[in-house]
């Protein structure tokens, strides 16, 4: 078994797990740009002590490179969880990072997140510079 084998993908607009990339799709090599991953875009995602997201990682491959580079790792940690009990806490964090970043050329940006009932989900999109 590899662990790529249960890391799930669909379109983002049909299903509320797919992490959305959100950039620019031409930048230009070696200036900062922003990138936007969030989780339930279109159809939202629920946030609450018993189904949340725990993570979102996002990686940028460059074109013709063999490995990816781990740009980003943002952690959810606030979903409701209280003393009171479940989905009675002050806080709940929303499944959405902000990264600015800069690559040296073209590539594919690749997100990764974690439901903590429905497992891995992965998108990608390819940008150019």
């Amino acid at each position: 078994m590899k662990l790529g084998d249960k890391i799930q993908s669909a379109e983002w607009k049909s299903e509320k797990h797919v992490p959305v990339i959100e950039c620019a799709d031409k930048v230009t090599a070696n200036e900062p740009f922003a990138v936007k991953v969030s989780v339930g875009k279109e159809i939202a995602h629920p946030n609450t002590t018993e189904h949340h997201i725990r993570w979102i990682d996002l990686y940028f491959q460059p074109e013709g490179d063999k490995f990816v580079y781990q740009v980003a790792h943002v952690e959810f940690s606030a979903h409701g969880e209280s003393a009171k009990g479940a989905n009675q806490g002050p806080a709940y964090t929303q499944s959405e990072a902000h990264v600015a970043l800069k690559v040296g050329g073209p590539g594919t940006l690749i997100a990764l997140a974690l439901c903590n009932i429905h497992g891995l989900w992965e998108s990608s999109k390819a940008i150019s510079a």
